[in-house]
Parts: structure tokens; C-alpha cells; sequence
């Protein structure tokens, strides 16, 4: 395994070039499997979970070709659907969480798609009713063998229907979507996921030649079709990277010009951290985070405790909770970080009290941040990644401390952002990646 060494105190200057999605990138793949014409995918950030992706669709029988410039090309002309009773299948799927996307797509063409429990992030249960549940209203016949963990659901000729799903899960809706597409007659998805990276796969699959409507609301209509063809996409770039790199510079004091940053799709993700008192300014679709000698956490007109929660798309993204709470640390004041929509998340933050931060974890969902104002810095401490997002925190936090942090397990760190560490030293950081 290995660890990042970590100076901190180094002040970064310079720009940043954030890669491509990884959320959007893990479902657009698993839509190549739904025709067996190529699909040319661009901007494809080279990180663990999404490497580990391409390979299972390799070994699922797609032909997946390298291309210049992050692009890939797909052709899913020579499926190997037994390959899904294999136990090398099975272990690839357990090393991965967006593996699960891949079953509706399997099920809308061979009839079937069978996976075991996926792995990911250990952030408290993720469960996957909504998944089965959609595809079970589509009519497929859903099968859970409980003793090991498997996952079963087929069904050859879906029918579309209207449904409400019982919470607005990103990947259930992707899973769902992508059924649906190549079901026969109509699908209204009510309370579906509306994320950017939802935008971005129903446009896909709609150049793709199938027939969604209400995208970027929570009610979709899908008509099915008989068959898609192939078509070239752009993946956006990640903005849970962008939000990083805000906190980073904030914490570090450093001044930063993100680009190409895709400002439109960014949501509220600037305005929570201009709440933090930070300074972001959009130039074109750049933006740019100035030197700031200290910052200031906003109040509510009442006076009361800023509180930063974190909610279905539109709201703030739960990936970026773990950097609002870091950035808050430097700042002038207090704020409460609710992390509601999972159970597990807030725990690394034993490591940032280590480091001399002022935090109080009232329970397992909230955390109140007493900002020090940069009256201290943070100490440096050894430390282990529990996740990819509570990793690159305490990485932004250890950038920040008064000295040598090493940083274990950041195989985490890899699955979400592309050598960050050769990214940040390219702009003053000084991080080097040790055995450990």
C-alpha cells in the first residue's frame, strides 16, 4: 500500500485543470452496453474505480479501444452474458460500487443482470431497493439470495410503466433509465435524481436515439425504442474536484484559477463556500480563488449558526461535506455540517481534532466547526484515508498544517481524483507518495 508524505504550509499559486466526472463517467460507460454500435467517450478521468470499470466491460466482451486526449470508444457488439456467473465476475464487482449500473442496461438487452453485493466506500449502508424495485415495475422478476449476498433480476420483454421511486437515488435512477429506454411503451420516473451527471447520461442515451423528456427535473418520460445506435460523448468536468480545489486554496491560502470549470452545472456548490466567507469570482466558465489573509462565516439574518447540510441535487452534494467542514477550520466563526444522507461519513473528523482543530461531533450526522481564524495552524499527525472524500480532507488539512503529515491507504484517495499529487506539486504543493 501506499501513503502520501505531506509538507504543509506551502502556498499554491497557479491553475488547475479539473478531469472528467467520475460519476457521470461510471454510468455513461455502463450505457455503452445498450447497443452494439460504437460509442467514442471523451474526457474519461483515469482513476481506480473507473479503470476498474472499463476492465469488467472488457472482460464482459466489449471492445475497448484507448484513443488520445482521455477518449475512449466502446463496442458492445459480442456480449458474453455468462460471463455473469463466473467467479472472476464476481470479484470484480465487489471491488467496485458503480459496477451495480451495469445491470439495467444487461437486463434491458440479454434479459438478465446478476450481481453480487458491490464494494465502495465504507460510508454506512448504501442500500439498492430502488434499483430492483424500478426494474421489478418495468417487469423483470427480482431474486436476493441472502446467504451470499447475490443480487438476481430478469426479465425479457419490459414493459413501461409509471413509477415513483421512494428516494431520488442517483444510480438507481441511472439504472432504471437505462432500462427503460429499450422497454416497450411509456415510463414517467417520478422523484427521479436530477444530478447534472443525470442530465448528462439521458442526453447521451437520447443522441443515442431513445426518446427522454423532463430531463434536468425529477419527473422523466421515456418512450421506449427498439434499439440505439452509437454516438460520441463529452464527460463534464467533475465538480466535487472542483469544490476540492475551492477548499484547498482557502485553507491553504493560495490563489488558484480552476478552469474550464463547466459553471453551469456547478449549482449552489460556489455559494455554500462564499457562506464560508470565501472569494470566488466566474470568469467565463473559470473560476478564480483569490489570496485571502482570513475569511469570515456568514450568519443567518436572525443571527443564527450557518448550518451546511447536504441534500438531493440541487442541494449541496454530500461528497462535498468532508471539504466544507475542513475549510471551515481556518475561518472566522462557527458552523454546524449536517451530513444527512449517510451514516458514517463524519468519523474521520477524530483525525482533524488530532490535528488541533476546534470540532465537536454531536452525533454521527452533525459536527460543529469552531473556525481558529488562523490564530494556529494544525499539527501535523500520521493518518489513514477512511474514503476517497474524507481522504482528500485530510489531505487539503495536512496541505495546511505547520509540517510532515503522511497520509495511509490512499489507494481511496486514487479511486476518485487523477494524480492529485502530481497536480498539486505542479503548483507549489509538496506531496510525495511513499510505500507505507
Amino acid at each position: 500500500m501506499n501513503a502520501f508524505e505531506v509538507l504543509g504550509g506551502q502556498k499554491l499559486k497557479g491553475e488547475l485543470h479539473p478531469q472528467g466526472a467520475k460519476n457521470e463517467a461510471l454510468q455513461v460507460i455502463c450505457a455503452t452496453l445498450l447497443t452494439n454500435e460504437k460509442v467514442t467517450i471523451n474526457n474519461i478521468p483515469t482513476i481506480r474505480d473507473v479503470v476498474k470499470l472499463i476492465e469488467l466491460l472488457s472482460s464482459l466482451g466489449v471492445k475497448v479501444e484507448k484513443l488520445p486526449n482521455n477518449s475512449y470508444s466502446f463496442c458492445a457488439d459480442s456480449i458474453d452474458i455468462d460471463y455473469i456467473n463466473t467467479q472472476k465476475y464476481i470479484k470484480q464487482v465487489k471491488d467496485l460500487r458503480g459496477s451495480v449500473m451495469i445491470v439495467g442496461p444487461l437486463l434491458a438487452r440479454f434479459g438478465k443482470g446478476y450481481i453480487p453485493k458491490p464494494g465502495g466506500d465504507n460510508i454506512g449502508r448504501r442500500r439498492l431497493d430502488t434499483h430492483f424495485s424500478g426494474l421489478e415495475q418495468l417487469g423483470a422478476m427480482f431474486e436476493y439470495e441472502d446467504k451470499t449476498s447475490f443480487y438476481k433480476i430478469e426479465g425479457k420483454k419490459l414493459k413501461g410503466t409509471d413509477m415513483l421511486l421512494d428516494e431520488a437515488s442517483v444510480t438507481g435512477t441511472a439504472n432504471i433509465i437505462m432500462a427503460a429506454v429499450l422497454s416497450k411503451g411509456s415510463t414517467t420516473i417520478y422523484n427521479a435524481a436530477c444530478e447534472p451527471y443525470i442530465q448528462q447520461l439521458c442526453k447521451m442515451l437520447n443522441n443515442m436515439g431513445a426518446d427522454i423528456s423532463g430531463i434536468a427535473s425529477n419527473l422523466l418520460t421515456i418512450k421506449g425504442v427498439e434499439s440505439l445506435q452509437g454516438c460520441e460523448h463529452n464527460i463534464l468536468s467533475d465538480m466535487i474536484e472542483i469544490g476540492s480545489f475551492i477548499g484547498l486554496a482557502a485553507m491553504t491560502q493560495s490563489e488558484i484559477t480552476i478552469k474550464n470549470a463547466n459553471c453551469k452545472y456547478l449549482g449552489i456548490i460556489p455559494e455554500v463556500f462564499r457562506k464560508l466567507g470565501l472569494n470566488i469570482e466566474q470568469i467565463e466558465d473559470d473560476l478564480f480563488i483569490p489570496y485571502q489573509k482570513e475569511y469570515e462565516v456568514a450568519s443567518y439574518i436572525d443571527g443564527s449558526l450557518l448550518t451546511i447540510s447536504d441534500a438531493p441535487w440541487p442541494g449541496f452534494s454530500p461528497d462535498l461535506l468532508s471539504i466544507a467542514l475542513v475549510a471551515a477550520i481556518n475561518a472566522k466563526g462557527s458552523v454546524l455540517i449536517h451530513q444527512k444522507m449517510f451514516e458514517s461519513r463524519l468519523f474521520f473528523v477524530d483525525k482533524l481534532i488530532d490535528m488541533g482543530a476546534q470540532i465537536i461531533l454531536c452525533d454521527p450526522h452533525r459536527a460543529t466547526v469552531i473556525g481558529n481564524n488562523r490564530e494556529k495552524m494544525l499539527k501535523p499527525i500520521e493518518m489513514t484515508s477512511p474514503d476517497i472524500r474524507a481522504g482528500v480532507a485530510l489531505l487539503i488539512a495536512a496541505m495546511s498544517a505547520d509540517g510532515k503529515s503522511v497520509i495511509h491507504n490512499i489507494e481511496q484517495i486514487d479511486r476518485g481524483y487523477q494524480n492529485i499529487d502530481e497536480r498539486l506539486n505542479k503548483i507549489g504543493a509538496k506531496i510525495k507518495r511513499i510505500e507505507s
